[in-house]
């Protein structure tokens, strides 16, 4: 069964990792896919056809989800090209891992215009065409690390504790109008952004994971496929951790 049959999703950072792999399974379930991504445009057209290769419409548009006027013209791109937006899903991020007192301010700034402004801003573009259809569902990849916090990691951890508060004020704003908004708190994923943890004693991390291992992108996508379908209908305003168990 299909769980997202027709429906339209926009997903932000879709080139690679956990974006890549949220697109992949949503398309296998059915959805349109309208994605972002912001340099490489050889790797968001072997997406692109792969996606159309498993017979759903599939766009990729160069957009950086932090810039509040390209966030806007995406919006509108998506909803005239697709005619509608159903599932929008905040996955772009970047962290600038460093201890506080080697942190710089332009760092700071830059952690927190594309990890928290970008859902801001790309957020309050979408709930425009989703209160129109009087449904809808928002999905906002926060991490562990802002659930937990993390030593030289300030920056990001303060950006994505500060999407889960995002997340529940706005799943509280909108409820009303049928449109859930939750999030997703991976642990260590296999991807290109944490690979210089293995690289460092992949070991001593798994000390602290119990089910021992790092996550892979398929279980982050499993998770959004699950907040984005009918299944999760009376779900919002959560943070769902995705991390081995190293939340508890």
């Amino acid at each position: 069964m299909k769980l997202l049959e027709n429906k339209v999703a926009l997903i932000t950072g879709a080139s690679r990792g956990i974006g890549e792999a949220i697109a992949l399974k949503f398309a296998e379930h059915g959805a349109n896919i309208a994605f972002t991504y912001l340099s490489s445009e050889e790797k968001a057209k072997a997406l692109e056809d792969k996606l159309a290769g498993m017979g759903v419409k599939a766009k990729g548009y160069k957009s950086d989800a932090g810039d509040y006027k390209a966030a806007e013209q995406l919006a509108a791109d998506v909803s005239k090209e697709f005619g509608t937006i159903d599932i929008c899903v905040n996955n772009a991020g970047i962290s600038r891992d460093n201890l506080l007192l080697r942190l710089t301010p332009e760092q700071w700034d830059e952690v927190m215009q594309a990890n928290l402004k970008s859902i801001y801003n790309l957020t309050r573009q979408v709930i425009k065409p989703m209160m129109k259809s009087r449904a809808g569902s928002i999905i906002n990849l926060s991490s562990i690390v802002g659930v937990k916090g993390n030593a030289g990691q300030s920056a990001y951890a303060a950006s994505k504790a500060g999407i889960i508060g995002f997340t529940k004020s706005i799943a509280a704003e909108i409820g009303s109008r049928n449109i859930r908004c939750n999030a997703i708190a991976p642990g260590f994923v296999e991807t290109d952004m944490t690979h210089y943890l293995k690289d460092g004693g992949a070991e001593k991390w798994f000390e602290k994971i119990p089910l021992g291992r790092f996550g892979k992108t398929e279980d982050i996508a499993n998770a959004a496929l699950f907040l984005a379908s009918d299944m999760s209908q009376y779900v919002t305003g959560q943070v769902l951790s995705v991390c081995g168990g190293m939340s508890m």
